[in-house]
């Protein structure tokens, strides 16, 4: 057998696998992406959103009873409260408003809204992120806090969980939207 016979096959197949490895690396990404997993940055507009955590809460756990303040039990059986922790970052010297909307969709499509709470752990539900700051803010309960996130909360009947992936859907003021996938 010759030589080049020897050699050729080996390189070619290297080849053809680096060429492969390319192509399926650059399928997908983009820099403005507006899909994202839980514990990687969304950028929409000029805010960066970090899901840092989620998870159902326990309203008889007395860290969890604090995320849930001013939340009745929920009134159907088999339904559960579910927290999504962030961070929102504005690295713009304007003021930018917070989401408009901040839904939960389940594989089947189903989506659940968020629900309002009074703790001072609570993401607000309007106003804005001051230039070069951040939500939670910095010494702030939320921030300081076992997660250090401020949190969403959602109602989430008991099949929602079974309907998995969750999908977080935000809506800004703007019209933008993104997603972030839960790690649930």
């Amino acid at each position: 057998m010759s030589l080049h016979r020897r050699v050729l096959p080996p390189i070619l197949a290297f080849l053809l696998l680096v060429a492969l490895a390319v192509t399926v690396s650059a399928c997908g990404w983009s820099n403005d992406s507006k899909e994202a997993v839980e514990g990687e940055s969304l950028q929409l507009g000029e805010l960066k959103y970090i899901v840092t955590f989620s998870r159902y809460l326990n309203p008889n756990d007395t860290e969890d009873a604090a995320y849930l303040e001013g939340v009745p039990p929920p009134a159907n059986k088999g339904e559960s409260y579910f927290g999504i922790f962030f961070e929102i970052q504005n690295e713009s010297d304007e003021p930018q408003k917070l989401p408009s909307t901040l839904t939960i969709e389940d594989a089947d499509g189903n989506e659940y809204g968020r629900i309002a709470n009074e703790s001072i752990f609570g993401l607000p539900a309007s106003g804005e992120v001051e230039p070069e700051e951040q939500i939670p803010v910095l010494d702030s309960p939320a921030q300081q806090g076992p997660i250090e996130g401020s949190v969403a909360v959602f109602l989430l009947p008991e099949e929602a969980s079974e309907n998995r992936p969750l999908t977080l859907l935000i809506a800004t003021p703007e019209g933008e939207r993104g997603e972030v996938t839960l790690d649930l």
